[in-house]
């Protein structure tokens, strides 16, 4: 049934009479609809309110609808049942991702019911590790556009761009300009999938209005060769822009998304490292603006690690972190690792030397030269160290945190000496998608004995090692930046500020419950999600009235505001 799948058929034991058709003559009067309310092919066609085959008959009547949808009407459950049963009919991850995202695009509210209901099964489908995939292959399985795309012929008409959007409420634009996406590298305009993605993670996992959503690419180039030749490739097929001319069309981007949507968040995704530390100072005093790549991963790595801890018996200020690679991901946890220890009593300088960062260059360390500024805060008086072995090896850390994009980097001899150098190790292994993990979940397991405390980016399955089922945690992005943006959007946050990672890193932590720890998992189940984005949302926002950055006046029960807020994908009644 192609693209209408989800509309569905008689189910097996269904009886004849329990089914509503649509009688051949009303009954009763119809109600006139509103002039403004879509009829007809433009209503079936409008995603936002798109019922397929849920409309009743007399909606049906009203609408103009009589004649475009087969006779049978099915409830949302139906429908939703129908969509799982053709999901597991879809031969590949790939062919899935193309069948929810068009799904998505021509009925918006069931798309986020099935996700909802079933999202320990689809987050990987929606994001990361299909995603990544999407992205590479993104001009051959495009259906319908979604999001805008704003490229270097937009300069001086960027805010007229935004106005073709057909939302004015915008609170989240999720932008990238595709240079690093996800472990992938490169993939220009392709890398939309990955603010599209996140988008309906805001939704699904936090209940942020769809039409809330905005997700952006900023298409300035590629320098991806085999892109710039392939004839498929949907983007500017020239280099990247660099300099003063990428500057002043990112500046003309930030004014402009200020002026069209004023409460909107931003959220920069996968720039590469140079773009995004740079766009990252730059702007985020100056609006309501974060990182998801520096302060979300910190964020979720620091509960993570705050969790761990409670199962290691042990605490913060006694461990040393040792970092492989030192970009976004890895500095970011550095950072707000520095801000916990520093809340634990220590100085900055003490805290600081607690973290190790390991590059393709080296252990990072003061007398090197070539180290970028956003280095140099973590470059510590030390001899050089070329090998990751050696830098275990000498100095001793109690917790490994990967994310430098290559697989396999955490080998058994130095899963081995970590075992050997503490009881309960931390290994956090984060590149994306799962194929550039650093270790699996079962290696880390049985080169350790059995004893590590694992956590990845994206998911492995659990592990049964002698006699025991370990169920490795997900260090995943999703458990922080949905209750962020709803708590920035609950207070009306002027900005977005570490303070609030730090408090979202601490209530993500308290999620994690006594049974979690049990099986080794050190993030609460993603079936919680949703609660637990509107205790981080809560959180963050109690930041926003504390430092004075909100845009509203405090609600006397602050925490009923945020659920009041969150959006319930069930089909509206329109007579």
């Amino acid at each position: 049934m192609g693209d209408h799948e989800e509309l569905g058929g008689q189910r097996a034991g269904t009886q004849p009479e329990e089914m509503e058709t649509v009688s051949a003559i009303p009954t009763q009067k119809i109600p006139i609809p509103s002039p403004d309310l879509l009829r007809g092919v433009h209503l079936l066609n409008d995603p936002v309110h798109n019922k397929g085959a849920a409309f009743t008959a007399r909606e049906r009547d009203a609408l103009g609808l009589r004649g475009l949808l087969p006779p049978r009407i099915n409830s949302q459950e139906q429908q939703v049942a129908a969509v799982m049963e053709n999901i597991q009919r879809k031969p590949s991850d790939l062919e899935k991702y193309i069948y929810l995202v068009s799904l998505q695009g021509r009925n918006e509210t069931l798309f986020y019911r099935v996700v909802i209901d079933h999202l320990q099964d689809l987050m990987p489908l929606i994001y990361a590790p299909t995603v990544g995939l999407a992205c590479q292959l993104y001009g051959r399985i495009l259906r319908r556009p979604q999001g805008l795309f704003i490229s270097a012929k937009d300069r001086g008409q960027i805010a007229e761009v935004l106005r073709n959007w057909p939302h004015q409420d915008v609170r989240i634009v999720v932008v990238t300009d595709g240079e690093r996406v996800l472990g992938l590298g490169d993939l220009g305009a392709g890398g939309m999938g990955i603010p599209v993605g996140k988008l309906a993670l805001y939704t699904a996992c936090a209940g942020i209005q769809p039409t809330q959503c905005l997700p952006i690419t900023l298409d300035v180039g590629t320098d991806n060769p085999e892109l710039r030749h392939d004839p498929l490739y949907l983007g500017l097929p020239q280099p990247r822009l660099r300099g003063v001319a990428y500057d002043e069309l990112v500046d003309e981007f930030v004014t402009a998304v200020t002026q069209v949507f004023p409460r909107a968040l931003v959220q920069l995704e996968d720039f590469a490292n140079a773009n995004a530390f740079r766009l990252l100072a730059q702007y985020r005093d100056q609006i309501c603006l974060f990182n998801d790549d520096i302060q979300g991963t910190g964020s979720v790595v620091l509960a993570g690690i705050y969790a761990g801890l409670r199962l290691a018996g042990s605490r913060l200020v006694d461990q040393c972190f040792l970092f492989l690679g030192a970009g976004e991901a890895n500095l970011g946890v550095g950072a707000l690792l520095v801000a916990a220890l520093q809340a634990e009593g220590l100085t900055a300088a003490e805290a600081r030397k607690r973290c190790w960062f390991f590059d393709s260059k080296g252990l990072v360390v003061q007398e090197r030269t070539d180290l970028a500024p956003h280095k140099r805060l973590f470059a510590h008086a030390h001899p050089p160290v070329h090998d990751f072995a050696g830098a275990i090896a000498v100095l001793c850390p109690t917790t490994l945190v990967g994310a430098c994009g290559m697989p396999g980097k955490f080998t058994r001899p130095m899963l081995r000496i970590m075992a050997d150098l503490n009881e309960r190790p931390l290994i956090f292994a984060l590149s994306n998608p799962t194929s550039q993990s650093e270790c699996t979940a079962q290696q880390a397991y049985e080169w350790t004995g059995g004893r590590a405390i694992f956590a990845s980016g994206s998911p492995f399955p659990p592990v049964e090692y002698e006699g025991r089922t370990l169920d490795p945690g997900q260090a995943n992005n999703v458990y922080i930046f949905p209750g962020v943006g709803l708590g920035a959007i609950a207070s009306e946050a002027r900005r977005v500020t570490d303070e609030m990672f730090f408090a979202a890193a601490k209530a993500l932590a308290e999620e994690v419950g006594e049974e979690d720890l049990k099986v080794g998992r050190i993030y609460p189940p993603l079936s919680r999600i949703r609660q637990v984005s509107v205790q981080i949302a809560l959180a963050v926002a109690e930041m926003a009235y504390v430092h004075s950055l909100a845009g509203r006046p405090r609600p006397v029960d602050l925490l009923a505001h945020i659920r009041s807020l969150v959006y319930e994908p069930i089909y509206q009644n329109y007579l």
